[in-house]
């Protein structure tokens, strides 16, 4: 039988087993890195260009990095979600394309 004293006190609570709702943890998506590779061929002012006008980079980045991949052989350009690497990697082989140029693009995962 329930107290009728416990009833009318509005501080009493019964046991009672709440459903919390969690929020779902949302992982972020994995990110690529775009790689220039350095070539023989190719020259250095069309590297530069492609990096100002894919990469948004400015002259003195652009240089730089251009700098890297003719040293190390490989610069990362950029760190981007799969769909945008993608797209930056097709761009940069249509744009050396064109060009005739060999210049060599890849995305691997960061």
């Amino acid at each position: 039988m329930t107290d009728p004293l416990k009833m009318s006190d509005p501080n009493h609570r019964e046991d009672v087993d709440l459903a919390v709702k969690t929020k779902p943890r949302t992982q972020r998506p994995p990110l690529y890195k775009v790689l220039l590779l350095n070539d023989d061929f190719t020259p250095m002012e069309f590297v530069v260009h492609v990096l100002e006008r894919l990469f948004s980079m400015t002259r003195a980045q652009a240089i730089e990095i251009m700098l890297t991949v003719h040293r190390k052989g490989v610069a990362v350009v950029g760190v981007f979600s799969h769909e945008i690497a993608e797209t930056k990697v097709a761009q940069v082989m249509e744009l050396a394309r064109r060009q005739q140029h060999p210049l060599q693009c890849t995305m691997e995962k960061e």
